[in-house]
């Protein structure tokens, strides 16, 4: 993974509303798995490379 991945995948992650919504959350694991499916998305959209969710963990 490039710097600039990590970079943009942080910068993603800081934001406090990422997911658009704040407050208490019913399903957290569900709310992490979407929010890495818009890491996902916008890394491929912006570098072109396909990551998946497991290797972003990491």
């Amino acid at each position: 993974m490039s710097f600039e991945e990590i970079v943009e995948m942080v910068d993603i992650l800081k934001r406090a509303d990422y997911d658009g919504k704040y407050g208490p959350y019913l399903n957290p694991n569900l709310r992490k798995a979407k929010i890495m499916t818009k890491v996902v998305k916008r890394l491929h959209r912006k570098f072109g490379v396909r990551r998946s969710k497991d290797q972003l963990k990491k």
